[in-house]
């Protein structure tokens, strides 16, 4: 593992409440270490706690971002969401979008692409999620599958200094899986060589997102392609959280 510049995004899902937040103290901690000079922490907590977050870190160099967006940059009828502009309005930076549990409940790559754009017009930057399903992997489609999400959700984007990629397998979420390295090597070299052929852009960033935790870090950690990691589950509990970042330097 070289000292190149890593993310460590914390997708904590429908999960914590205000009493949660000072769990997040330890990281606190870390994150004065010299280890984060070329580095960066971000929470994505609900939408119900951004403001807290935001408050609790705003004198650290951790910062926050949302889980999801609704397309439409103005206010409507929308009973239930939160849009790009009202994230921006609590002092977020980020926001997830595409993520594969978003598809499943209905997000298309057309409302994706309206989210990604809604977005950067509000100076977020976009952590933008991508994967194949099983099925697809086992049939060999992997590619056909990224580039396609990849075409359709960056579509009439012109700039994407301001997108991060996160390469989640479907498969892998939630199941304790992840690819050999040598496939994850290869798709991660492809999603980086389809954006620097279609936006002439050499420094997206493309992280990897799909059951990390302290154990198989130790194998992810040796592709030096990955530029951080998009973390679940471990993400909400702080000893499993630093121990991916520690065993990612070491």
């Amino acid at each position: 593992m070289t000292n190149k510049y890593k993310y460590f995004v914390a997708n904590w899902k429908m999960f914590g409440d205000i009493r949660t937040i000072n769990s997040i103290n330890s990281v606190i901690r870390l994150s004065k270490s010299k280890i984060f000079i070329n580095s960066k922490i971000i929470y994505c907590p609900p939408y119900t706690l951004l403001n807290s977050f935001v408050q609790k870190l705003k004198n650290t160099k951790i910062e926050v971002g949302a889980q999801n967006c609704h397309e439409s940059k103005d206010p409507g009828p929308f009973t239930g969401f939160v849009n790009s502009k009202m994230i921006k309005n609590l002092k977020c930076k980020y926001v997830i979008i595409g993520h594969s549990e978003n598809r499943t409940n209905g997000d298309t790559d057309n409302q994706i692409n309206k989210k990604i754009q809604s977005a950067l017009k509000n100076d977020l930057t976009v952590i933008f999620c991508i994967g194949e399903k099983i099925k697809e992997k086992k049939e060999k489609k992997t590619k056909r599958v990224l580039s396609g999400q990849l075409n359709k959700g960056l579509k009439n984007i012109k700039n994407i200094k301001n997108i991060i990629i996160a390469y989640e397998p479907i498969w892998s979420i939630g199941s304790g899986l992840i690819p050999k390295n040598i496939e994850l090597l290869d798709n991660i070299l492809f999603i980086k060589n389809v954006l620097k052929k279609k936006f002439k852009y050499k420094k997206t960033k493309v992280l990897y997102g799909g059951s990390v935790n302290p154990k198989n870090i130790k194998d992810l950690r040796k592709i030096n392609q990955i530029d951080g990691f998009l973390i679940g589950g471990a993400s909400q509990k702080p000893n499993k959280f630093i121990d991916i970042i520690k065993k990612t330097f070491k």
